[in-house]
């Protein structure tokens, strides 16, 4: 048991070395534009959500410094972070952290710079949802976050035995519920949108865009198949083990990836061979090794 987990602590601490230039920029570009995004989209707008949601309403109520409330919200939760979770899951948030409202205060006046005009609002907090998605992306595809309610969500997660997902839901959604009393109805609308938004950019640029389609086909004409998909898309295919939950009989599951491209054709080629067959089709974002 000791030498296993040694050996899973130098797969962990191999992967974290490698390519350290690219990832340390990626991360601090991410934070770069995720604060950017702030001062220009999201503070002008009141759009609430995370951390700086809390930031945006201290500051249209009582004019406090977002930066400044961003950094103590961190910290505190840093400390409960270190307290609930370890040091282990919280060593990559240190630094984000810390970070990301340095940022702030650093690009506090570039709203001044960038008149983006009172027309058209929804428009700007798309568009600034899709910086600070693109940004977190980088932050997260570099092997950090930058804390907030990132934290929260694990230890909901991790007491609460809920799924991140739900977690974000019980944070995020009682932080804009907040903004409500700030803001109206209207800007809990926007806030929404753009926490959609921002949680579809950072999978897109984590996962990248999918350009590859994997098939899993069960069929009674497996001979056909394989051949078509070999013959025809002159792509490889792997045959899989299955057995039906209900009947319990032995099935063949064909499993290939194929270009996007090429989906119209795997898929018509599959319904002529044999229109009974059952397949599913799941984005494949990431393909290594063979044919």
């Amino acid at each position: 048991m000791f030498f296993r987990k040694k050996r899973e602590e130098n797969v962990v601490k191999s992967i974290y070395k490698q390519d350290k230039l690219v990832r340390y920029s990626q991360f601090v570009l991410g934070v770069f534009l995720a604060a950017l995004s702030f001062n220009i989209f999201i503070l002008p707008n009141q759009v609430v959500y995370g951390v700086g949601g809390i930031a945006v309403i201290l500051n249209k109520l009582f004019s406090f410094d977002p930066s400044l409330v961003i950094f103590i919200g961190s910290v505190l939760l840093l400390i409960l972070s270190f307290i609930l979770l370890g040091f282990e899951k919280t060593r990559n948030t240190i630094v984000g952290s810390l970070l990301y409202p340095l940022f702030v205060k650093l690009t506090a006046n570039m709203g001044q710079y960038v008149d983006l005009g009172t027309q058209d609002t929804l428009v700007v907090v798309i568009f600034g949802a899709v910086i600070s998605g693109f940004g977190l992306g980088l932050v997260f595809k570099a092997g950090f976050t930058t804390g907030g309610t990132d934290v929260l969500n694990h230890i909901f997660s991790k007491y609460f035995n809920v799924s991140i997902g739900r977690s974000m839901i019980f944070t995020d959604g009682a932080i804009i519920l907040l903004g409500v009393f700030a803001f109206g109805w209207l800007r809990l609308m926007y806030s929404i949108v753009s926490l959609y938004i921002i949680s579809l950019m950072t999978d897109k640029v984590m996962l990248g865009i999918s350009q590859s389609k994997a098939f899993y086909i069960i069929t009674e004409h497996e001979t056909a198949i394989k051949k078509y998909i070999m013959d025809n898309l002159s792509h490889g295919i792997t045959v899989l083990e299955g057995r039906g939950g209900y009947t319990g009989d032995n099935k063949k599951v064909i499993m290939c990836v194929i270009p996007t491209s090429q989906y119209f054709m795997a898929k018509e080629g599959i319904h002529k061979i044999d229109k009974d067959a059952f397949f599913m089709v799941t984005d494949a974002y990431e393909v290594y090794g063979g044919e």
